[in-house]
């Protein structure tokens, strides 16, 4: 309680009392309790706003689709190399957020490694580009992401007794039947947080769509940070946040 309370609660109640304030950094802001600030905040940033949450739905998707398998092997799989397995899915954390989305730049460049040798091949067109599109920011989105969706997935896959999966079988389930009626619903718990931890900080991000995207990729995150560090308009971004 005194956590959330600390770093939820409060910054949270700081936020919405300057959204409603009125003012500017020169004059000063004073507290008028302008509710208005909220649809007008909605109506005017409305595309950046669908564009995050539809972004931060791929995300959560793909992340999802790409991490169970991933902690599921580790999970019934590993063997004595979990712990190595798991060190590789957190190595990433060791350098930082922005310079592993910068990575991504050199990936995807045009004449990269990757797209530059499949021109090379004739595989793609010469003005074939990933940079500055949706797939682009989705994919870094993703990469950044993909261990928040691993961690809590291995942890709710290894607490599953693999022989209840193995009586599945048993008595003559598929493959099939025994993930969707033994394993998926008792990693439910990890897919409910993997799906927050994904699904929310994807869509406040604003670094992927700032260096790997352009104007028509720009996040709700993007906005804030211009409202708050180069309009200085402190109430709007407040409202948006």
């Amino acid at each position: 309680g005194l956590w959330l309370t600390l770093f939820f609660v409060i910054p949270l109640i700081v936020t919405v009392s300057v959204a409603l304030q009125e003012g500017s950094l020169g004059t000063g802001y004073r507290l008028t309790l302008n509710f208005g600030i909220f649809p007008e905040a909605i109506t005017r940033w409305n595309e950046q706003l669908l564009r995050s949450l539809l972004y931060g739905l791929i995300v959560t998707v793909l992340t999802m689709l790409i991490g169970y398998p991933m902690a599921y092997t580790i999970a019934f799989r590993g063997g004595r190399y979990k712990s190595i397995l798991l060190l590789l899915v957190i190595m990433p954390f060791f350098t930082s957020f922005i310079i592993r989305t910068i990575s991504w730049k050199f990936i995807l460049a045009d004449q990269g490694f990757f797209l530059g040798t499949l021109k090379d091949w004739g595989l793609l067109e010469q003005g074939f580009r990933l940079l500055a599109t949706p797939v682009a920011v989705i994919s870094g989105i993703t990469y950044n992401f993909l261990p928040f969706v691993v961690l809590p997935l291995y942890v709710a896959l290894e607490k599953i007794d693999y022989r209840l999966i193995e009586a599945a079988n048993a008595l003559y389930a598929s493959r099939v039947q025994a993930f969707l009626r033994v394993t998926l619903p008792l990693s439910i718990s990890g897919v409910f947080a993997a799906t927050l931890l994904s699904f929310i900080p994807a869509v406040g991000d604003y670094i992927n769509a700032d260096l790997l995207g352009s104007r028509s990729e720009t996040m709700i995150g993007n906005v804030i940070q211009t409202l708050y560090l180069t309009n200085r308009d402190y109430p709007q971004a407040s409202a948006l946040s």
